[in-house]
């Protein structure tokens, strides 16, 4: 009985499958987890040797940190897309907050409490977590600023406004591992409802500029 020969596999080259290796990774921390992405498993979601990921990544610990960093400013880009940034200020939070409130996101929420988590042992996955979360506050601060200078948002301080809205977004996800249904208001509704109150804003009105974009599905 003679073997079936193997496939040859077309060589890459060095920036296409570190991309690669990189992409993988993140895939696998969104579905499975943080803890999943060992070299072995990315190599074996790859049908390469360890070693190559070796090769790329000597120390695990850097493959996770730039796993999460491309997850999230992957996500951070579908949910405040460039395409969407000559949008009112008002029409592009209420679209950032429904998408994420939503539940489209839950695995983007299960991410960043698992990194949170395993920051803490990590180095180069809190340095990654760290960077993140600075590029994500100073897109918001921008963004309700921008609303305050056209007269849609009404605050006397950006930042705080800005880290208002966040810090009640990332209490969310203390929640996403809950499957079982809610007693009471909506979880999403008290992020929607903080920036409305801090932002100056009518209740209702984030949900009602949000429409025309609807709910995004996740792509993870």
């Amino acid at each position: 009985m003679t073997s079936r020969p193997r496939p040859k596999q077309s060589r890459k080259l060095p920036e296409q499958r570190r991309a690669e290796i990189v992409r993988t990774a993140a895939r696998i921390g969104l579905e499975e987890g943080l803890e999943r992405i060992t070299l072995r498993r990315v190599a074996d979601s790859l049908g390469v040797r360890p070693g190559l990921i070796g090769h790329y990544f000597p120390v695990a610990d850097h493959l996770l940190g730039e796993a999460f960093a491309f997850a999230a400013t992957t996500e951070r880009g579908s949910l405040l897309p460039p395409d969407e940034e000559d949008l009112p200020p008002v029409e592009r939070l209420a679209r950032f907050l429904v998408r994420l409130t939503d539940g489209g996101y839950r695995d983007l929420s299960r991410l960043w409490l698992n990194a949170r988590h395993l920051s803490r042992f990590k180095d180069a996955l809190r340095e990654a977590v760290g960077a993140q979360e600075s590029q994500t506050r100073a897109e918001v601060v921008a963004l309700v600023g921008k609303g305050v200078r056209a007269g849609e948002f009404t605050t006397d301080d950006e930042v705080r406004a800005a880290l208002h809205i966040l810090i009640t977004v990332d209490g969310l996800g203390a929640y996403a591992n809950d499957d079982a249904p809610q007693d009471g208001p909506d979880y999403g509704d008290v992020a929607i409802e903080t920036a409305e109150a801090r932002l100056g804003l009518a209740p209702g009105t984030l949900r009602a500029r949000a429409r025309p974009a609807g709910t995004v599905a996740a792509a993870r």
